[in-house]
């Protein structure tokens, strides 16, 4: 595997900026042009890496240095960008935007320097003119050991405040890679917790893609911005891409009968939250990984002997998910017998007494219910006692992004002690359970994977 891979990084002065539209579009040009193309979205988000897929056709991917470590961050790239002629990787919010209190620690600036890749500054400039070059100063110069290769305007309005902006820019040094025109039409619905998912909008979102490809390869000059990609500096050395577990050669044959357990995976429109490392790390530690959807599937797949129900919406979909009453009970009885039950975030919800007033799974003695306050934020964390997922003591980092509040019966044990100044104990460790509003990523801790496989083979 090269490590020379040629890559960009699509940043922006400000959360808003067209990130998403430029990356995800610039992607989808590239693959029309017939590159394979691996895209990349710094930071936790799960949704955007959705529609970075279908304009790839490969699975999106997370480069967080919090969640992972920086040291992580060149070996999940090269993991995920095997085989691929180009990758372009989306940042998250401003350009120097770290997790709070931490520096530069996981910005898009952060993960450039780690790729040692180009950065395209992506300005909004709907509402300035000669402005502009003071702003693209300020992010070129803050920090010289990120290269910005070029801007591309965004909501330019006419020719005329083309050509002002362009003007303004020649004395900055940096080549205006595209100018794209104000199109109300390439948009994508949002809610609370951000984008609509790709798994509740499909054929609308491969039209929004269609869309944002369009303006890209009309505003953009995707020829500079392929040969700017092929000037990223070799990764550092020793880089190897990541790897979930041994060889195929040494895991449990499928016909081990109980040394393959068969982990199911929540999936479907309401559990779209999902690192796909985890199912991989969960296959190399020797489990079958089948997905179900909770909005549809009556039962839970066949010879289940491990349950995982990761992040997304059941507050949207909580009728749909309580009228399904044979798999909340199903899943009830999984939890009763102890079989290994990993839940975050949707899934806490999805396990609670009832979330809303409507009756939920019921493994939990907790209610769960919307609230008016977003809760969002990294968290360091330590496991308070073991669980099928960490021995007692196990520090994992992890982020939590949600609008709802649970309120757990007497007696409940936490899963999580959160460090630092938010000190606090977080989760439900019951039996098998281990369910938690914390989102983990677990190539940083692969020792969760292999434990909860080990457990459902021995449950």
């Amino acid at each position: 595997m090269r490590s020379s891979v040629p890559r960009l990084v699509i940043a922006a002065p400000a959360s808003g900026s067209g990130k998403t539209t430029v990356a995800t579009g610039l992607m989808a040009a590239f693959a029309a042009r017939g590159l394979a193309v691996s895209p990349h979205k710094v930071g936790p988000d799960y949704i955007d890496p959705g529609y970075h897929a279908l304009a790839t056709g490969r699975t999106g991917r997370n480069l967080d240095a919090y969640l992972c470590g920086p040291e992580l961050i060149a070996p999940l790239f090269l993991h995920g960008a095997r085989g691929c002629d180009i990758a372009v990787v989306e940042g998250v919010m401003g350009l120097y935007d770290g997790a709070a209190g931490e520096g530069e620690l996981a910005s898009t600036a952060h993960v450039a320097k780690l790729l040692r890749a180009p950065v395209v500054l992506v300005v909004d400039a709907s509402s300035q003119s000669r402005s502009v070059a003071a702003l693209v100063h300020g992010f070129v110069s803050w920090d010289p050991e990120v290269r910005v290769g070029g801007v591309i305007l965004n909501k330019v309005g006419s020719d005329r405040h083309e050509e002002l902006l362009r003007e303004a820019l020649d004395a900055v040094g940096v080549p205006v890679l595209g100018v794209l025109r104000r199109a109300p039409l390439v948009s994508t619905p949002s809610r609370h917790l951000g984008l609509v998912p790709v798994a509740e909008r499909l054929g609308a979102a491969v039209a929004s893609v269609e869309e944002m490809a369009a303006l890209v390869s009309r505003g953009c000059d995707l020829p500079a911005l392929e040969r700017l990609a092929g000037t990223a500096g070799a990764l550092p050395g020793g880089s190897v891409p990541w790897t979930p577990g041994p060889p195929a050669h040494d895991r449990p044959s499928p016909s081990a009968g109980k040394l393959r357990p068969r982990v199911a995976v929540a999936g479907g429109p309401a559990f779209t939250f999902s690192y796909a490392e985890h199912a991989e790390l969960l296959t190399a530690a020797g489990a079958e990984v089948v997905t179900f959807d909770p909005l549809r599937d009556e039962e839970l797949p066949e010879h289940t002997a491990g349950l995982v129900v990761g992040g997304g919406f059941p507050e949207v979909y909580g009728a749909e998910l309580s009228a399904n009453e044979p798999l909340r009970e199903a899943v009830a009885r999984l939890a009763a017998a102890g079989t290994p039950i990993a839940a975050e975030c949707a899934g806490l919800l999805y396990l609670c007494r009832e979330l809303d007033g409507r009756p939920m799974c019921g493994v939990l003695d907790a209610g769960a219910r919307m609230a008016e306050r977003l809760t969002l934020g990294y968290r360091d964390a330590v496991a308070v006692g073991d669980s099928v997922l960490a021995a007692a003591g196990t520090r994992m980092r992890g982020h939590e992004f949600h609008r709802t509040v649970v309120e757990p019966g007497a007696g409940a044990v936490p899963a999580w002690g959160i460090r630092g100044r938010e000190r606090r104990v977080e989760g439900f460790v019951q039996r098998g359970v281990h369910a938690s509003y914390l989102h983990t990523h677990w190539a940083s801790e692969p020792g969760v994977a292999r434990r909860f496989v080990e457990r459902c083979r021995t449950s």
